[in-house]
């Protein structure tokens, strides 16, 4: 049978019934033809006996009326016989007859006998009339017969009889062979083929999951025996089934709660198998991604140039790529694949395996701890920048206090020198307390906090951007703040946070924008830096106070992080409600104090 033709009963039950029928017609043939020879047999036998008695009995009327020497009876009565239908010749000959070929062998004299001539179409009897007592007034004693009577029988009409009983016998014996065939075939298609029908059904439930399905097992017969036997089979294979089944979920559990992405490709790169972690991966269903080639999945597809698993079936070697990636949404994510090779026992390669690791998180966590070293080793050249910054400091502030006494209570044209010497104190004292401040923050040291006028702060750090904004064409609008504003803080981290957020603000806003800063007061103060610029996505809303994030090409990611920080410590809050291309409002919220 061709591979994936698909067994039939009915081809089966039509095969047995030729196989029957076939053997039962060579069975009735070969006894009708010994049967028909056998009744040819008897009939020619019964035609013979029948010709021989005839013989005599027309002898004996012949004798009786030769012994009359009544030749004109005897001529009436052969011509009488041979008037019959079934008498085909009757000649009576005496020792002086013509047909000399007829004459009866010296061996066989005294005896009648029946001959067949004519290629058994004519029986003939030769009957020897006998040379008797009687007959020696006009016979010679000495000869043993006087002549001999030849009566030839036609055949055809036993030949005609022959086949009509052939016919008849011929008739009933297709008949009988008929049923006899339908009986065959009707008792193996309900003893036989029915119940090995079930065997099939059977199989075909149990292949298409119905693993309790059962033949039925009732008997004592062979079937009965062959279904226990397949039951049996059955059982078993479903305990094989079952404990395979249950192996491959738990397989595919442990693969599909990996976060890594598993793929297995066959030496044309096609996907056989993928775990749930690479589908996501691929944004494809298992249908799609499996017979696929990877190359062809995108936006999941392999992106590395130098392909791992290529270079896998190439040396049968276990490969390890890393591969940037930039999902449809502009993200880019770094991952790190293993391809490593399937063998079989004579060590061919048959698949390969890929995992896919997505590192963008080491990645990241590698490039924060590179900046947070890059930030230590700042930090301790700040410390000491700010220890050795103290030492000239101290020395140009005991110079300008000095020429501050030395001008005090003079007018005139040196005014102005008490008043240059005065400002110069107030920024030397502003930058010994920032020198202050970054030894604090090296050594880890928290400042113990003191009141705070919002309104010189504001104006200081206003003085202090204003620089920055005209060389980005930026304005800063500086609007006085209420008299009477303090908070418990520490001024100079309290700057620090207000430079952060105007310094964002003009880095977002156009050229010729405006950036606003003002403050006002109820039961807490409220400090607002509003700008005009691009505004942030709300995505990164989320993540802007995040240490290391930042949506600056070249940001550190620590402005808003140390901000937020520097507040909070004094019981506030750094707000923000931001609209992408109009704008964003930082807001920067402390407990109140009253001016006392």
């Amino acid at each position: 049978m061709a591979s994936g033709t698909k067994p039939s009963f009915a081809t089966t039950t039509v095969g047995l019934a030729v196989g029957v029928t076939a053997a039962v017609v060579l069975a009735c043939a070969g006894g009708a033809f010994l049967y028909s020879k056998h009744h040819m047999q008897s009939l020619l036998q019964t035609a013979r006996a029948t010709a021989l008695a005839e013989g005599d009995l027309i002898r004996v009327a012949l004798e009786h009326q030769m012994i009359e020497n009544d030749r004109t009876l005897i001529a009436k009565m052969i011509e009488s016989f041979r008037k019959q239908s079934w008498v085909e010749r009757l000649v009576l000959l005496d020792r002086a007859g013509t047909e000399r070929e007829l004459r009866v062998p010296a061996d066989q004299a005294g005896s009648s006998r029946v001959l067949e001539t004519r290629q058994d179409q004519v029986l003939r009897t030769v009957v020897p009339i006998r040379n008797r007592a009687e007959c020696y007034g006009c016979h010679d004693p000495s000869h043993v017969i006087n002549g001999v009577l030849i009566l030839d029988y036609r055949t055809e009409e036993i030949g005609r009889e022959m086949a009509h009983d052939l016919r008849w016998m011929v008739g009933g014996t297709a008949a009988i062979t008929l049923l006899l065939v339908g009986a065959i075939g009707l008792v193996i298609r309900v003893a036989v083929l029915r119940r090995l029908q079930r065997f099939e059904t059977t199989a075909r439930q149990i292949a298409g999951g119905d693993l309790e399905k059962r033949v039925p097992a009732a008997g004592t017969d062979t079937i009965s025996w062959l279904a226990r036997e397949f039951n049996t089979m059955a059982d078993s294979v479903t305990g094989l089934v079952g404990e395979v089944r249950d192996q491959r979920e738990r397989l595919e559990t442990v693969i599909n709660s990996i976060d890594d992405g598993i793929v297995v490709l066959d030496s044309q790169r096609r996907v056989i198998a993928a775990n749930d972690a690479f589908l996501e991966r691929a944004r494809h269903s298992r249908e799609q991604v499996l017979g696929c080639q990877c190359r062809e999945l995108t936006p999941g597809g392999c992106t590395v140039r130098d392909c791992p698993t290529l270079a896998c079936l190439g040396n049968g070697a276990r490969q390890v790529r890393l591969c940037e990636r930039r999902t449809p949404e502009g993200t880019v994510v770094w991952e790190e694949v293993h391809a490593s090779p399937i063998l079989d026992s004579q060590r061919k390669l048959l698949h390969v395996v890929e995992v896919w690791r997505d590192i963008s998180d080491r990645r990241a966590a590698e490039a924060h701890l590179a900046e947070s070293h890059r930030l230590a080793s700042l930090g301790t050249l700040a410390s000491g920048f700010s220890h050795e910054l103290n030492t000239p400091l101290a020395t140009v502030l005991t110079c300008v206090e000095g020429i501050l006494r030395e001008s005090a209570g003079s007018g005139g044209d040196t005014a102005w020198v008490h008043e240059s010497a005065a400002i110069a104190r107030d920024q030397i004292l502003r930058c010994r307390g920032i020198t202050q401040h970054f030894l604090r923050l090296s050594r880890g040291q928290k400042g113990l906090g003191e009141v705070v006028d919002i309104g010189p702060v504001i104006a200081a750090v206003a003085r202090l951007i204003e620089p920055t904004a005209r060389e980005h064409s930026v304005k800063v609008d500086l609007r006085p703040a209420p008299a009477g504003m303090h908070v418990r803080a520490d001024e100079a981290e309290l700057q620090h946070t207000l430079i952060n957020l105007l310094l964002n603000a003009v880095q977002a806003s156009k050229a010729g924008s405006e950036v606003t800063i003002e403050a006002d007061t109820a039961e807490q103060v409220r400090i607002r830096v509003i700008d005009n610029g691009c505004g942030i996505n709300p995505e990164d809303q989320k993540r802007i106070f995040d240490p290391f994030f930042s949506t600056r090409q070249g940001g550190t990611g620590l402005g808003l992080f140390l901000s937020q920080n520097f507040v909070r410590r004094w019981g506030g809050e750094i707000r923000v409600e931001s609209e992408v291309g109009r704008g964003s409002t930082f807001e920067v919220v402390l407990p109140a104090l009253e001016a006392a």
